[in-house]
Formats: C-alpha cells, sequence, structure tokens
C-alpha cells in the first residue's frame, strides 16, 4: 500500500525470425516496460537497427487512410479494438489500400464531372431564358450583313432612358427581368453599331456571351438544355449514394488496415531498441516482479523453448532510471490522480496516496462542512459512478461520494444543513455564530499534524534509501522535526501557558537542531571530496554560506507553512457566511413581497444561494485543499521525479503505452 510495484530487469534472448512474434505476443500481454539497450560487451555486439524509413511509411501509410476516410466524408471508422487482426505488413497493406484508393478516386470523380456538366447546363440556361422569345439562330448573332445585333443587360430603371436616347434607329426587345436587371435585344444597322455602342455604354449596359457549344434557335438551345438537365438529374441522384455506398463497403477494411499499420508501427519502433547478433535479438525491459511467471508462460507458448530470460532485482540502476507502477483499489485510485497532478513517487519512496486520501478529506470537509451539501455532492458521485462509462470518470465519482461523506461528517461537527443551524446536531462548533479561535487553533493544530507526517515520511525515504546525512541533518529530516516541535512547544509554553522554558530546553530543542541542520551541507561537501564526487559548490566558505541562508529559509517556511492552515478555518466561515447572507436575503425578501410571492421567491433565493455556494466554495476548497497538500505536505518529503511504467502494447494509444 505505501510502495510502489517492485520491479524486475528483464532481458529476453530470442532468435531473429522469432523477434516480431514475440513482440506482438509481448504487445498483447502488456507486461513489459522495453528500454533501449545498446550494443556492447553486456548485451550483444550489433547495434539496433534504423527503421526509420519504414516507420516514415507507416505515417505515409496512415496519412492516406485518413485522406481516403476525409474525401469519403467518413468521420469514425468501426471499433475493432480488441479484436485478433491478422498480421498484415507494409506490403501488404499497400496492396490492400490501393483499390480503396482507386474505387474513391472513380467515384468522386464521377461525381465532380457531373456536377460540372450540371453547372454548365444550369447557367447555360439561366443565360437563354431570358431571351426564350427572340427566335433568333444563335449562329447568326453576329453575322448579318447588314444588321448588328447586342444582346446583354442592364439596370431596369434605365431602359426608358436608353429608348429616348437611341429613338427610331434601334429596335429594342425588353426581355425578362432579373435582380433588378432588364435583358434586353438591341438591333440596329451595320453603320449604327457605334452610336448604338455609346448609348448602351452610357446604360450600364452589359453584354452577355452565349456558350460557344450553344447551337441553334433560342427555342432549341432551351429544349436540349432542359432535357440533359433532366437526364443529369437522374445521374446524380445516383452518384449521391454512389460515396455511401462506397463507404459501406470499405470501412471495415480501412479500419483493419489503419489497426495493423499501427501495430506495424509500434513493432518497428520496438525493434530500434534491441542490440542483436547474427541470428538472436536480445529484448530489455522492466517487469512487475508478480508477472515474471506470465511473461515466461507466454514466451514458451509463442516460441516453445527457443527463448532465453533472465530478470535481477534494479541494484545499482539510479531511481530515476526505473519505471513506476502504482496499483490500488478502487476506493484508493481517484486520490491517486490527486498525487499522479503533481508527479510519481521515485522507485523505492514511500507512495503517499493513503495519506493524501485521508489528509486531503479531512481538509475539504472542514473547509467545506455542511450536510445538505455533502449529500448533494454524495448523491452527484452516485450518478457519475452509476452512469459514466469512462474509467477516470467514474473514478472521479467516488472522489465526489468520498468528499460529500467528509463534508457530512463536518456538516454534523458544525450543525449546518444548507446554511441552517440545526442546535440539535452541532457537536462541536458552527463556524459563524462559534468560537472562531478555536475552530482556527484546531486547523493550525492539524497542520502541525500534517506538516509533522510530512518530515516523518522524509525521514523514512531518506534511510531507506540509504542517506542517513539527509535522513538526519536535512532541514526535514530528524534535526528539522526536532527543531520544529522544539519550536512549537516554545510558543505553547510561553505564549499559551505563560510558562518560561529553561534555557537548557531551549538550547537541545531549538539552538542544537540549528546547529545540526547548518551542518548538513559542510558534511555533504567534505564527504563528496573525499569520495571524488563533483560538489555543488565552488569551496567550503561557499558551502558554508549556502548553509546558513538554507538554515534561515527553512525556518521562515515552517511558519510560514503553519500559519498556511489558518485557511482551514478561514475557508470554512466564509463557506457559513455565504449560506448565512443568503438566508438573510430570502427572509427579507419574503417579509418585503409578502406571505404568496413572498414564500416563492424565498424558496428561490436559498435554491440559487445554495447551488451557487456548492459550485464556488466546492471549487474553492478542493483548490485549497490541494495547495496545502503540495505546498505544505508534498514539499516535506515527496520528489514527484517518478518515470512512469509504460508497457509496451499493441493495443489502442501511441506506441509505447
Amino acid at each position: 500500500m505505501f510502495r510502489t510495484v517492485r520491479m524486475k530487469r528483464l532481458t529476453v534472448v530470442v532468435l531473429e525470425r522469432d523477434e516480431r512474434t514475440v513482440l506482438r505476443g509481448l504487445g498483447e500481454l502488456g507486461a513489459v516496460h522495453l528500454v533501449c539497450a545498446g550494443a556492447g560487451p553486456d548485451t550483444a555486439p550489433h547495434a539496433p537497427p534504423d527503421r526509420s524509413d519504414d516507420l516514415a511509411r507507416c505515417a505515409d501509410f496512415a496519412a492516406r487512410i485518413d485522406n481516403v476516410c476525409r474525401r469519403l466524408e467518413l468521420q469514425d471508422l468501426p471499433d475493432v479494438a480488441g479484436e485478433e487482426l491478422p498480421e498484415i505488413r507494409l506490403d501488404e497493406a499497400e496492396r490492400r489500400l490501393r483499390p480503396i484508393e482507386t474505387q474513391t478516386d472513380d467515384v468522386l470523380r464521377r461525381r465532380a464531372d457531373t456536377l460540372q456538366r450540371w453547372g454548365r447546363v444550369t447557367a447555360m440556361l439561366d443565360q437563354v431564358e431570358a431571351y426564350e422569345g427572340l427566335d433568333v439562330s444563335l449562329e447568326q448573332i453576329g453575322r448579318f450583313s447588314f444588321l448588328h445585333f447586342a444582346v446583354g443587360s442592364l439596370p431596369d430603371e434605365n431602359l426608358a432612358a436608353l429608348e429616348q436616347e437611341v429613338g427610331e434607329n434601334v429596335v429594342l426587345l425588353p426581355l425578362a427581368e432579373s435582380a433588378g436587371r432588364r435583358r434586353i435585344a438591341a438591333v440596329t444597322s451595320r453603320k449604327g453599331r457605334f452610336a448604338l455602342q455609346t448609348a448602351l455604354e452610357k446604360s450600364d449596359f452589359q453584354r452577355e456571351k452565349m456558350a460557344p457549344s450553344a447551337s441553334g434557335t433560342m427555342r432549341q438551345v432551351l429544349q436540349e438544355a432542359r432535357r440533359e438537365k433532366k437526364q443529369l438529374a437522374g445521374e446524380l441522384a445516383h452518384l449521391k449514394e454512389a460515396p455511401q455506398t462506397l463507404v459501406r463497403q470499405v470501412a471495415r477494411p480501412l479500419a483493419v488496415l489503419r489497426a495493423a499499420v499501427r501495430v506495424e508501427r509500434r513493432i518497428l519502433d520496438a525493434e530500434q531498441n534491441f542490440p542483436r547478433t547474427d541470428a538472436t535479438v536480445l529484448i530489455a525491459g522492466w517487469i512487475p516482479a508478480d508477472e515474471v511467471a506470465a511473461v515466461r508462460r507466454r514466451l514458451h507458448d509463442l516460441v516453445g523453448g527457443r527463448f532465453v530470460v533472465e530478470t535481477a532485482d534494479p541494484g545499482d540502476v539510479p531511481e530515476e532510471e526505473i519505471p513506476v507502477l502504482v496499483k490500488h483499489s478502487h476506493l484508493l485510485r481517484p486520490f491517486q490522480m490527486l498525487v499522479a497532478a503533481y508527479g510519481l513517487p521515485a522507485y523505492g519512496e514511500l507512495e503517499p496516496t493513503l495519506f493524501v486520501a485521508v489528509t486531503f478529506l479531512v481538509m475539504f470537509g472542514m473547509m467545506f462542512g455542511d450536510i445538505g451539501h455533502g449529500l448533494v455532492l454524495v448523491l452527484a458521485g452516485a450518478g457519475v459512478r452509476l452512469w459514466a462509462t469512462k474509467e477516470q470518470v467514474r473514478d472521479a465519482g467516488i472522489l465526489l461520494i468520498s468528499a460529500g461523506g467528509a463534508s457530512i461528517v463536518f456538516g454534523f461537527l458544525y450543525g449546518g444543513f444548507f446554511g441552517f443551524e440545526v442546535h440539535g446536531l452541532t457537536l462541536w462548533n458552527n463556524p459563524l455564530h462559534g468560537d472562531p479561535m478555536a475552530l482556527l487553533t484546531v486547523a493550525v493544530g492539524y497542520g502541525v499534524l500534517v506538516i509533522s507526517l510530512g518530515l516523518v515520511l522524509n525521514a523514512v525515504n531518506c534511510f531507506r534509501r540509504g542517506d542517513v546525512v539527509g535522513g538526519v541533518l536535512d532541514k526535514f529530516g530528524v534535526a528539522g522535526a526536532l527543531f520544529y516541535w522544539g519550536g512549537l512547544a516554545l510558543v505553547i509554553k510561553t505564549c499559551v501557558l505563560k510558562h518560561e522554558m529553561s534555557a537548557l530546553w531551549i538550547v537541545l530543542l531549538i539552538v542544537v537542531p540549528m546547529v545540526v541542520m547548518f551542518l548538513k551541507e559542510p558534511v555533504q561537501y567534505v564527504l563528496a571530496r573525499r569520495a571524488g564526487r563533483k560538489t555543488r559548490s565552488e569551496s567550503l566558505l561557499e558551502t558554508l554560506f549556502e548553509s546558513g541562508v538554507e538554515l534561515f529559509e527553512g525556518a521562515l517556511g515552517y511558519l510560514a507553512n503553519t500559519i498556511s492552515f489558518v485557511r482551514l478555518g478561514a475557508y470554512a466561515m466564509s463557506h457559513a457566511a455565504i449560506l448565512y447572507a443568503a438566508l438573510m436575503m430570502a427572509e427579507q425578501t419574503r417579509r418585503a413581497a409578502g406571505a404568496g410571492i413572498g414564500g416563492v421567491l424565498y424558496v428561490l433565493i436559498l435554491v440559487f444561494g445554495n447551488a451557487g455556494a456548492i459550485l464556488l466554495e466546492g471549487i474553492i476548497a478542493s483548490v485549497q485543499a490541494l495547495r496545502l497538500q503540495y505546498y505544505e505536505f508534498f514539499s516535506k518529503f515527496f520528489t514527484g521525479g517518478g518515470r512512469a511504467f509504460k508497457p509496451f502494447r499493441l493495443g489502442a494509444g501511441e506506441p509505447g503505452s
């Protein structure tokens, strides 16, 4: 419960021809965190292969699948996770994808060509329909020896002025009107074409060019265009269904190809980690100690006896290189999320999730104590737990239920129920109407317990990893704890009990721990010099100066950290004050509005006031509880620098996840 999962170093030697089979089996098992092992006398003579070209092919192949999906407007491929997929190499995947791309190109090209023809016909109809009454052959317009034709449109309000200007020398045939413009056909003699052109330009005339393919009279052109448009409408109706039909045919093959390429990419990426001989491959990684037997069985099932497995304890491997796996019951798992938000414990460090669960709930409950509000959180958490499908969201439901339970407990201590003070239920002290100093004193006292727990955990961590100097001399070690507790004893005896503390006890509890803490950096400096290790400071004098600064900073830090827990009592009073304000506002409104509407307004104000308090104060209490965890508690013992255990998997997610 207080430790990360024990890890073993794993090395597996297999024949090169069995490498992919073994990797697929390990990926399906999901129990080995693979690491890169270089070539050398302790591993294998040949360096791991470079698979960058094949990985680039995988990326290009995935992009091609995405392109087909985008062109077919295929938003989501079928979910094939959990299915046993065939092994498909890149060449085979290429052979399967190319016909799908060809079909897609053909269907979309035919649809695009038909749409283009539809657009041309529609444009011709829009143009020619206005001149349907002009029974003139289109080939002859502009080719008469003695006549000049002008066909186009002008603003409807300019037509009268044009008729007046051209007079009897021009025949104007007004046609259909559209969007404020009047289409016209103007006919004059070849000699009068320049005068007509001048008059048309003054009238904002826009000449229209007939489609080059149009031939025959206007009526004949329209008949042919309408017939073609009708034919195209039928073709478009068929082609509109073609992409959907193709989607139904190719969706699953595309999903299988995408999953197969992801598996291939993960295997190729993994192969780049393993050195080899001419015939064998060395696979290296980390594995939970309780999974070793399962991996042996899996390898035997895959390749019979053609493998060698060796496991070893971490030994002298630096802690930061050992992956960390944390396992908890479903009740503690939500609180592990709070720890993970700060970081993972280093391998060998105490795992603090249980302590976090207890301290977080006490702090949240103290700031958010109300029976009614706690019940709301419990019901909300139960709803999340019941209806959510994702495991992380369901864990958040447990967190809500736990926080609601803590609020209910403190609600009974405070005697609060949706802002009402229930005197018969008050087991201790109401934050608003009780003794505020008692509440603040308890908050600070709880802070002392939390800080003290952090100091004890830090000393345990130091001794477990063999850092005796840090465990004893550090400001958060044994010396720091004695200084902190001695300072508290001095404050309580002189300021609370009004008794003087003897000089001997001051020396033992304050001065001696300070001297010991001051010696930590010089001692580490001397030991490092003797061992030939690099030191943080260049000289002993610089080390002494830094040690003094750190000592001063540690003393101030203890004071600030302890006082910081006053916020537990302050936010408890703030929570009660907001509810009391809502209650007073509701009461004043009811009195002012009368018994009828006043009663309705009274209920509404109480409901919205409590809802706002639950939302606002719930967020504030959560943030403040986390802040106290991270800065006042974790800072004493928790580095958060652990490396996550990421087993090699062939399921959903990125390589290595």
